[in-house]
């Protein structure tokens, strides 16, 4: 990468960390997101951000489109999406500070995203999930209480792992979180969650410490926080041990938290605040989740509904 370029990006990536505080996850993603954008931009000559115009963006996303990652996967509209939006703050930023008179990449129309609807576990799976680990062990006590935590406060992976003993209110049955944007949240934790957390506190986690636990409340077998891989190496063991055959990610149980909400009857903005969401607008997608649940269970339950497929299809009685 060229000096220049370089440097405009570090002071990017610095802004980002220190003026705006955000995670080290987020901030890892930009460095990625950038990075390729500086080799693409290396190919055509250019080592200075300043140089770029229009058409230089919308080469980067039509290349970023039409490559595959290292496994020999094509890149989703997701992540060309997010490439996108990556380089738009950095050439916005640019311009904020008086380093570029113009952002090439206001121009350049953003792919469209197909739309996808979460897909939750039914909570035949979950009940199935949350019984797998045994209660015997040290890390079976830990494994029940990283998954009754997953789905009862509906954590995101990286709120669950970067959990402190202290964060636990164990007498309120609540846990503090912190989420994005380093915005702090208080969910309640249900019985089974607070049963799980309250056996792994007393008999699971002692055994795992060490001293270089310090606070960290859910540990790896070497006493050291557990983290985000360690998190789904311990689900994925699970999800087989169920005998649950569909792709299943903490995030999944993220899904199916705010999808079983709703289909009990929980207000949206309850379950917005319960997930730590900036706008309702991201938690609705929730509501469309249970309405084709509904409809399936219309089409498969209702006589006259059963009925009026069968005449579709021209199978008349």
């Amino acid at each position: 990468m060229a000096q220049v370029l370089s440097t405009q990006i570090e002071r990017f990536l610095d802004h980002l960390s220190v003026e705006r505080g955000l995670s080290a996850n987020t901030v890892s993603a930009y460095r990625r997101d950038l990075a390729r954008y500086a080799s693409f931009l290396g190919s055509r000559g250019l080592r200075d951000a300043r140089a770029v115009d229009d058409a230089t963006v919308a080469g980067f996303v039509a290349r970023l489109s039409s490559s595959t990652h290292h496994e020999g996967a094509p890149y989703r509209a997701t992540s060309v999406v997010r490439a996108l939006s990556s380089v738009r703050s950095f050439h916005r930023f640019l311009m904020r500070e008086g380093r570029a008179d113009r952002d090439p990449s206001a121009g350049v129309v953003r792919p469209k995203l197909p739309r996808s609807l979460p897909r939750p576990l039914s909570v035949e799976d979950v009940q199935q999930l949350l019984a797998s680990p045994a209660d015997g062990t040290p890390a079976g006590l830990r494994d029940r209480a990283v998954l009754e935590t997953l789905y009862g406060a509906g954590l995101r992976v990286t709120e669950l792992v970067g959990l402190d003993v202290d964060d636990l209110e164990m007498e309120e049955g609540s846990v503090r979180v912190l989420g994005k944007g380093s915005k702090e949240r208080d969910v309640p934790l249900g019985r089974y969650a607070r049963a799980a957390l309250a056996s792994y506190l007393t008999r699971g986690r002692p055994a795992l410490a060490t001293a270089r636990s310090r606070s960290a409340l859910f540990l790896n077998q070497r006493g050291g926080r557990l983290t985000r891989q360690g998190c789904a190496k311990i689900l994925a063991a699970h999800v087989r041990k169920a005998g649950i055959r569909k792709r299943v990610t903490p995030h999944t149980l993220r899904h199916s938290f705010a999808t079983h909400l709703l289909e009990g009857g929980a207000d949206v903005r309850a379950v917005q605040e319960l997930l730590g969401h900036a706008s309702v607008a991201t938690t609705q997608i929730y509501t469309l989740v249970t309405k084709e649940h509904l409809r399936e269970v219309y089409f498969t339950a209702h006589p006259r509904a059963r009925r009026t497929r069968a005449v579709a299809r021209g199978d008349r009685a």
